[in-house]
């Protein structure tokens, strides 16, 4: 091994090779690992894993940039009337350029690899393709990997796609080559986090060409320093006032015979500055000032201080979703129950405070209007016992701060998905610690696992007068499918239905389900199934571990399906709205699904209700735009309203597309993934 010339670049990506196909690429052993001598090598040939750049702000360039203006350079003294006002506006948008160096700061500084069949840790910079590298819960991943070997892996990946949720990995190889970067799952991408499990990977792509890196190529090749309008329009105003101001000299030495004096070198002197406005600029950089403080209170940070003088030629917005349409908070709005069938939960974030209507079955794929309220730790047996599998059945902790300074502000900590479920249970009443005060006792517990993408406790109940009274139950949440499969009843109010033998019907029920899977998600929901049994005691069985996972979790009852999703800002849709009114329109970059990101949409008044996912030109995915031509780009009569499943790729080349329409484009967003698509916008 060494010997051979290894290509670093293959014809397809490394997500739709198997795990022995990057291994031959490489040449190398998962087993073994590179030697160190021809770790060497490749750190020779292919440089050291670190993002390029040019070193990071300079703060001359950033200060040249405020006074490289015709005009200031007749008047630099217009300059000190800035900073007369003690806002130093210049200082947001020193921060703001410092992206590149935020971008190398990301990468984790050290690196588990196998190199020599041994574990070592090793500066990551010095990482080569074909390690063989080694992530664990908590670490910055340092390097992009095609994964041969999973535990229960979750990665963070906000940083490239915008999306909240972790991400589950498995092994299995993907068949299409522009498969969109968060459907990559048998890929880990640099500067991501492990939020749980463990696994190794071979390294594909270091430094500059991973995924982190083709972000950073984007910003050093996006020219962010054209002139804004104002700005050229100030520059022609200049040129003609000075050729103004020599014309008058030449008069002025004309209607004295072109005799020189002190006394006419003066008067030409003082006419030719009389013409200059040098109050303009003065007044120009106070209005911008007050304008970035402005703007500064409503939590807007200006990148340039010669965007405010565009905004009002703005005529398109491209938007990410995450965080900046919506809360990043995912939130539970609808349960559905056999027999009941659907409930409303209102209340957003992390509050605890909301209400729970019971709607009843859909009319014609629409919700019932009419509503019945459930008062607060009321309501059937049945919904009673389904919020408890919700409460505790779950890691998630949610607290009420005591510090003076936040008001009591509510946080949690946990996933994101079960913190929504703890908010929920606490809205019916059934907040967990309550629970546990009462005499539930955790028993034993089966964590969430990717391979059955299911998770299960046991409880013993209180000690009570009840026919329940100090039993054991199996309480279990986790992937409609994957629980569905465990359950052979289901509960319909207080009468459990078997799905088994000749009474039971599960074909007919798994259709059912089906059917109101499909509604919710529709709606953009992420639909979670919740499932529970009494469980019997057998003497001299170890409850703590001497359970076996798949006996547990067997001949369940299907409780009732819970639909979850990231609910739009309060003051989304009335800020699209009025964007529209002033004829501006908006367009949703996002890294979602199309059915969530359209449903988005449709409650931020983006596309309109009656809008269909299905072959919509309004709609469109990353593969399908960007498989488009730049011809193809400009022949379509409208540009997509919404793109789902975005890479920062994709979000550039939908702004190039609106500046070849001579449009002029504001970008929005708050991840790194938009930041290439922040630089090639004009605000």
């Amino acid at each position: 091994m060494g010997k051979k010339t290894v290509n670093i670049e293959p014809e397809t990506p490394f997500h739709t090779f198997t795990v022995d196909q990057v291994a031959e690429h490489y040449q190398t052993s998962i087993l073994e690992g590179l030697s160190s001598e021809e770790a060497a090598k490749r750190l020779e040939t292919y440089g050291k894993n670190e993002l390029e750049g040019d070193g990071g702000v300079k703060w001359y360039k950033v200060l040249w940039r405020q006074i490289a203006n015709t005009l200031v350079c007749v008047l630099l003294i217009a300059t000190a009337l800035a900073f007369a006002t003690k806002d130093f506006a210049e200082g947001s948008e020193f921060n703001a350029e410092q992206t590149m160096e935020a971008l190398r700061n990301m990468s984790s500084p050290t690196a588990h690899v196998i190199r020599d069949e041994s574990r070592v840790t090793i500066p990551n910079n010095q990482t080569v393709p074909g390690d063989i590298m080694l992530f664990e819960d908590g670490d910055v991943i340092g390097a992009d990997c095609r994964l041969f070997e999973v535990f229960n892996l979750e990665t963070d990946e906000a940083l490239l796609t915008g999306e909240s949720l972790p991400v589950q990995k498995s092994l299995a190889s993907i068949g299409k080559a522009d498969e969109a970067l968060g459907d990559r799952l048998n890929m880990v991408f640099s500067s991501t986090t492990v939020v749980k499990g463990r696994a190794k990977g071979i390294v594909t792509s270091t430094g500059m060409k991973t995924q982190i890196g083709q972000i950073a190529t984007s910003l050093l090749s996006v020219d962010g320093n054209e002139k804004t309008p104002l700005q050229k329009r100030l520059d022609k105003m200049a040129y003609c006032v000075f050729a103004a101001a020599i014309v008058l000299v030449i008069i002025v030495f004309a209607v004295h015979n072109f005799k020189y004096s002190n006394e006419v070198a003066i008067y030409a002197i003082s006419v030719s500055i009389a013409i200059i406005p040098e109050g303009l600029i003065a007044v120009i950089t106070l209005t911008m000032a007050f304008g970035v403080r402005r703007m500064a209170e409503f939590k807007a940070i200006v990148r340039r201080l010669s965007s405010l003088e565009s905004l009002g030629a703005v005529t398109n917005i491209c938007s990410d979703k995450t965080g900046t349409l919506t809360q990043s908070k995912m939130v539970a709005v609808r349960m559905w129950f056999p027999e009941d069938g659907y409930y409303r939960i209102t209340g957003t974030g992390f509050t605890p405070n909301g209400e729970i209507y019971r709607q009843g079955e859909t009319v014609a794929g629409n919700f019932p209007t009419q509503e019945e309220l459930i008062p607060n730790g009321s309501g059937s047996n049945h919904f009673l016992r389904t919020l408890q599998v919700a409460s505790l059945c779950n890691m998630a902790e949610l607290r009420r701060t005591q510090h003076p300074e936040t008001h009591g502000e509510w946080t949690a900590i946990g996933d994101p998905t079960e913190i929504a479920l703890q908010v929920l249970a606490q809205k019916a009443g059934l907040a967990k610690p309550d629970l546990v005060e009462q005499g539930f006792t955790l028993v034993s517990e089966f964590p969430f696992d990717s391979s059955v993408k299911r998770m299960s406790v046991l409880y013993q109940a209180p000690p009570t007068n009840s026919s329940t009274s100090g039993a054991h139950f199996i309480f279990t949440k986790g992937a409609t499918e994957r629980v569905l499969g465990c359950c052979s009843a289901y509960r319909a109010g207080d009468v459990e239905h078997s799905l088994e033998g000749e009474k039971g019907n599960r074909a007919a029920f798994e259709n059912l389900i089906d059917e109101k899977m499909t509604t919710l998600a529709e709606k953009g929901l992420r639909v979670l199934t919740l499932a529970y049994r009494k469980f019997d005691v057998k003497d001299g069985v170890d409850l703590v571990h001497g359970l076996v996972r798949e006996e547990v979790e067997s001949n369940l009852v299907f409780l009732g399906l819970v639909g979850i999703y990231d609910p739009p800002r309060a003051e989304s849709r009335p800020a699209v709205l009025q964007c529209y009114e002033a004829g501006v329109r908006v367009h949703m970059l996002t890294g979602d699904h199309p059915s969530t990101a359209a449903a988005i949409a449709k409650e931020v008044a983006i596309i309109p209700d009656d809008v269909s996912v299905l072959n919509n030109p309004l709609i469109m995915t990353a593969a399908q735009f960007d498989a488009l031509t730049d011809e193809e780009v400009d022949r379509l009569q409208e540009l997509p309203r919404v793109v789902a499943r975005c890479s920062p790729n994709t979000k550039v080349k939908m702004i190039a597309a609106l500046h070849r329409r001579n449009l002029f484009v504001a970008m929005t967003g708050d991840g790194v993934n938009d930041s290439p698509s922040l630089k090639a916008s004009n605000v």
